[in-house]
């Protein structure tokens, strides 16, 4: 499972914060995600939907729970990814609690809800760790893998995401250079 590393390099204005996530959580910070089937950015339609009731059913007393409808998942082997996830998408925490109970943790921790909208970054430098398959040099081309990974050998040259800036070291940890297009 992919995973980003504190050492980063980006712009604020290279983020993107229109898109909710949608898969199987948790999912890491660090994941390359595209846009999900059917349910990109549209203007024909309402941005937020209700998701249900926020988890404690009390008679009498309705508390829904809304979320933005556009949404991306993991993006896949030659999928177009439109970026990585700069927050961990999760329901509790370490001790398995509910975040949508504590703001302030789910903040400090960099934590998405599922519904809510989380930021993905286009361009910047990154210390990332997770599979990258193929041979790796410095200044290899990267492209989107299975599960949000990434991979040297591309079926579709025309979905680059970036390159290397040196060799992965034994953990696996490798500084990248994201410039999806």
């Amino acid at each position: 499972m992919p995973q980003l590393l504190p050492l980063r390099q980006y712009d604020e204005h290279d983020v993107v914060n229109l898109f909710s996530y949608s898969g199987t959580i948790p999912v890491n910070k660090g994941t390359f995600v595209k846009c999900a089937f059917n349910s990109g950015w549209r203007t024909d339609e309402t941005s937020i939907e209700e998701l249900g009731a926020v988890g404690v059913s009390i008679p009498g007393i309705i508390s829904n729970r809304w979320g933005t409808y556009a949404r991306v998942t993991a993006a896949g082997t030659g999928d177009y990814a439109i970026g990585m996830l700069l927050y961990d998408v999760k329901e509790t925490d370490e001790n398995g609690e509910k975040l949508i109970f504590k703001r302030q943790k789910a903040d400090e921790m960099q934590v998405a809800l599922s519904g809510q909208t989380v930021p993905i970054v286009t361009r910047g430098i990154f210390l990332w760790s997770g599979t990258i398959n193929g041979a790796v040099t410095a200044g290899a081309v990267l492209y989107p893998s299975g599960a949000g990974d990434l991979t040297v050998n591309s079926v579709n040259q025309n979905v680059k995401l970036g390159r290397t800036l040196g060799m992965p070291n034994g953990k696996n940890h490798t500084l990248i250079y994201l410039n999806v297009l």
